[in-house]
């Protein structure tokens, strides 16, 4: 699709959300695409068992994606060993040994049959680039909302489908890339407390070629919803 197709698309799917935050698209490639600027914040002082990057996570670079286009690379994902995971950079014998993996397995976060069951990217991606969904110039992979209650609603009576996963939060983008199937998340702990993100937001991804089929069902669902609580409303006012 052209990039005015995407800036359509995006237009549509914030309007008919009515979504607070745009919607991001998140795009895996082999190496950094030419003309978008790398993502330049500082790398920060490795943690004693080498852990490193430029943010704590792979999700807070959605919360920065919000604003603007920018490419990364596995070395930038570095602090979080379940995001390396879940995005394909790093296998499970790669972490096995960090110190936020034995934080994460002593406390009973989660346990290894959860690890061992977590969605991951197939293919380790060289780059990963994010951004404004109405930026996107070429195809992304996955396209990532984020949505309060009344906009999961809306989006589970459109979706009978619509897979709710728990922690970690990021392994949806996995299960939309590799699975094409669109998943929500409740959040986790782990990237709440990376990324800021309110306690009333989920997150949900959609896989970006399914984006248009997606919008048409949220479209005759938020109709329909729209119907019966204009409905249920005047219906309430008998008990004013």
């Amino acid at each position: 699709m052209t990039s005015a197709d995407w800036q359509a698309l995006a237009q549509d799917l914030q309007e008919t959300l009515h979504l607070d935050t745009p919607p991001v698209a998140i795009t895996f490639s082999e190496q950094r695409p030419d003309g978008v600027a790398a993502f330049d914040h500082p790398t920060a002082s490795p943690a004693p068992d080498g852990r490193t990057g430029r943010v704590p996570a792979g999700c807070v670079f959605w919360i920065h994606a919000a604003k603007r286009t920018f490419s990364t690379v596995p070395e930038d994902h570095g602090n979080c060993s379940v995001g390396r995971l879940t995005h394909g950079m790093a296998t499970l014998g790669d972490i096995a040994g960090n110190s936020d993996v034995a934080e994460l397995l002593g406390s009973d976060w989660v346990d290894m049959d959860a690890v061992l069951g977590i969605p991951t990217v197939s293919t380790p991606p060289g780059a990963v680039t994010y951004g404004p969904l109405n930026e996107a110039t070429t195809d992304p992979d996955v396209v990532l909302i984020r949505a309060d209650a009344h906009q999961m609603m809306v989006l589970g009576d459109a979706l009978p489908g619509l897979r709710l996963e728990g922690k970690p939060q990021c392994h949806i983008i996995a299960v939309a890339k590799e699975q094409q199937k669109v998943a929500a998340s409740m959040g986790c702990a782990l990237s709440r407390a990376r990324t800021g993100m309110g306690s009333e937001e989920m997150t949900c991804a959609i896989p970006a070629q399914e984006l248009g089929a997606v919008l048409d069902s949220l479209k005759r669902a938020s109709a329909i919803d729209n119907g019966v609580a204009g409905y249920a409303a005047e219906d309430a006012r008998r008990f004013a």
